[in-house]
């Protein structure tokens, strides 16, 4: 299989996610729909970034949408004789959108009523177990409930067994939060999760000869690109929960469709180390009676105030990522 479709997708929808953004981030503002800054959750200076429009994560997802629905339109299209499962690409997508309209409900919330804090903890997480479990349970009948995984590098499969769900689930839940968690710097989120979106087309298409995944995953490799030319820092839009959650969903999906759940905790190091930087810091501020480890969490804020600008803080990030995910390619490919 050749990249020429991926590639084409990738540009297709590099284009389409900026021109949507044209359109979005003025009517973003007409509506008032800005972000609010509390600096207790970030460093001071951010408050200049008080009213920024809120919600440019539709600019990636409908662009994702809208290039996988016209490029991979044969594989839903073909053999729909009595009753078959969606594909897998297809239902991925769909839960990656459902794990938008959580994000698009704490949003609205946060414009709604002017604060930075939308939806509660507890609603998400239940919203998000249930959208996770019913992903668990379509992988389930799809590959005939197997529970073996293999081990990056080492290349050992092991059954789990039982044992196996529970790990999906809470991978699962886990880097919806932790890729959430990653949003909080100009342009952070969406450099990162592209360099893991390119990473897994590269393995759909070399390692799994699947197009139809490839499709998917180019498309949101470029409407990522296309994002970015407005939230590059400074920053004229945010993604919001619409987006990091939309995000979130497609990291997950990266890694189940293709089997290689254990390769997300891999290709999504830098999400581990936020979400564990959080839970780290929340530990030690118990345990030393309100001393801290890190100056601010998640750990792109500790970054900043110890004097990274954001684009540097980005270009770590990313290239960090880049480094484990061009590792994890090449065992993949030996």
């Amino acid at each position: 299989m050749s990249y020429f479709i991926p590639f084409l997708c990738f540009i297709s929808a590099a284009a389409l996610s900026a021109v949507i953004g044209l359109f979005l981030i003025p009517l973003l503002r007409r509506f008032h729909f800005g972000q609010t800054i509390l600096t207790e959750y970030g460093p001071s200076w951010h408050a200049s970034k008080q009213g920024t429009p809120l919600m440019g994560g539709l600019m990636f997802m409908i662009s994702t949408v809208c290039i996988y629905m016209l490029f991979a339109v044969k594989y839903y299209s073909e053999g729909l004789d009595g009753f078959t499962l969606p594909t897998g690409a297809l239902t991925g997508l769909i839960v990656a959108c459902l794990f938008a309209l959580i994000g698009f409900a704490d949003d609205y919330v946060k414009v709604k009523k002017k604060q930075n804090l939308g939806l509660t903890a507890i609603q998400k997480i239940i919203l998000q177990v249930i959208i996770s479990a019913a992903y668990i349970l379509y992988l389930g009948v799809r590959h005939g409930w197997s529970t073996s995984i293999q081990l990056p590098f080492i290349g050992t499969i092991i059954d789990l067994g039982f044992f196996y769900y529970i790990l999906a689930l809470i991978i699962m839940v886990g880097f919806v939060n932790a890729v959430n968690l990653t949003d909080g710097v100009d342009g952070l989120c969406g450099s990162v999760t592209f360099v893991v979106a390119a990473f897994f087309t590269v393995v759909a298409v070399s390692v799994y000869n699947s197009e139809e995944d490839a499709i998917l995953f180019a498309a949101l490799a470029g409407s990522l690109i296309g994002f970015l030319v407005f939230n590059w820092h400074p920053a004229k839009v945010f993604m919001g929960d619409t987006g990091s959650m939309f995000l979130g969903g497609m990291v997950i999906v990266m890694g189940f469709e293709l089997n290689m759940p254990l390769v997300i905790l891999l290709a999504g190091l830098i999400y581990l180390i936020e979400a564990f930087s959080v839970i780290i810091q929340v530990i030690y501020f118990k345990l030393t009676h309100g001393k801290r480890l890190f100056k601010m969490t998640p750990i792109h804020h500790h970054f900043e105030l110890s004097g990274y600008s954001e684009v540097k803080i980005v270009l770590l990030f990313s290239g960090v990522t880049l480094l484990v995910c061009a590792a994890t390619a090449l065992w993949l490919l030996i």
